[in-house]
C-alpha cells in the first residue's frame, strides 16, 4: 500500500472533483429556498402578536439550534421513511438528496427565521408610519420603504448562513450521497486510503475557492445595495 505524499495527486484529483459540485450546489440551492421561504414564515410569527405562533416558532429555532446537523440529517433519514411506513407508504426508492434538502433546508429555516426578524426590527418603525402618513399604503410603505432597508441589513448574514450551509452541506455523504465530498470518499477507499491527505488537501482548495468567490459576492452586493443606505445618512 503506496502512503507516501505526492502533491502531484492535488492536483490530479481537482479535475475529478469538481464535476460533483454540482450535486453540492444543487442541495444546497433548494436548501436556501425552502429554507428562505419557511424561515420567512417563521419570522413572521415571531413579528406578529399571536402568543401561541411566536413560542412556536421560537421554540423551532432553540430546537434545531440545539441539535447538530449529524443527528437532525439522520433523523431525517431514518425518521420519515419510518414514520410513512406506519401508514403503509414506503419512501425506501427516493433519492437520498431529497432528505439531504429537507434536512438542511429545516436548519436554514432556522438560521434565516433570525436574520429576516432582526433585519425587519433594525428599520425605524416612524419611517413606515411616515410612508402610510403621506399616503402610501401599508403593502407600499413596506415594499418601497421597509424592505429596502431590512434587504440590505440581512444581506451579510445571509451570506455567512450560506457559507455555514455549504460547509454543514459535507455531511451529505454520511448517508451515501455522491457530491464533491462523497466522491472524495469513493476516491479514498478505492486507492485503500492511499493518498488520502493529498485528496483532502485538494478537498480544501475547492471549498476555499467557492467560499472566497461567495464572499467576494456578498461584499459586491453589500456596496451595490448599500449605496441608497448611505445617501440617506448624508441627507
Amino acid at each position: 500500500m503506496n502512503q507516501y505524499f505526492d502533491a502531484k495527486y492535488i492536483f490530479d484529483s481537482i479535475p475529478v472533483l469538481i464535476p460533483f459540485l454540482k450535486v453540492t450546489f444543487m442541495v444546497t440551492g433548494f436548501s436556501v429556498l425552502f429554507g428562505t421561504l419557511f424561515g420567512f414564515l417563521l419570522a413572521a410569527a415571531k413579528i406578529g402578536k399571536n402568543r401561541w405562533a411566536n413560542k412556536m416558532a421560537h421554540g423551532y429555532t432553540t430546537m434545531i439550534r440545539c441539535t447538530p446537523s449529524i443527528v437532525l440529517l439522520f433523523l431525517t433519514y431514518y425518521g420519515i421513511p419510518y414514520l410513512f411506513n406506519q401508514f403503509g407508504i414506503d419512501l425506501n426508492s427516493i433519492d437520498k438528496s431529497v432528505f439531504v434538502v429537507i434536512t438542511f433546508s429545516l436548519q436554514f429555516a432556522a438560521a434565516m427565521s433570525e436574520v429576516i426578524r432582526t433585519a425587519y426590527e433594525s428599520v425605524d418603525k416612524g419611517q413606515y408610519e411616515a410612508a402610510v402618513s403621506v399616503g402610501l399604503s401599508s403593502a407600499q410603505a413596506y415594499r418601497r420603504i421597509v424592505f429596502p432597508q431590512a434587504f440590505v441589513v440581512a444581506l451579510p448574514n445571509f451570506g455567512n448562513s450560506l457559507l455555514a450551509l455549504i460547509k454543514e452541506g459535507a455531511l451529505a455523504y454520511t448517508i451515501g450521497l455522491i457530491d464533491v465530498i462523497g466522491k472524495a470518499s469513493l476516491i479514498i477507499s478505492s486507492n485503500y486510503n492511499a493518498h488520502a491527505l493529498e485528496i483532502y488537501l485538494a478537498l480544501s482548495l475547492i471549498y476555499w475557492v467557492v467560499s472566497i468567490a461567495i464572499e467576494q459576492l456578498f461584499s459586491k452586493l453589500e456596496r451595490i445595495f448599500g449605496k441608497g443606505k448611505q445617501a440617506l445618512k448624508t441627507v
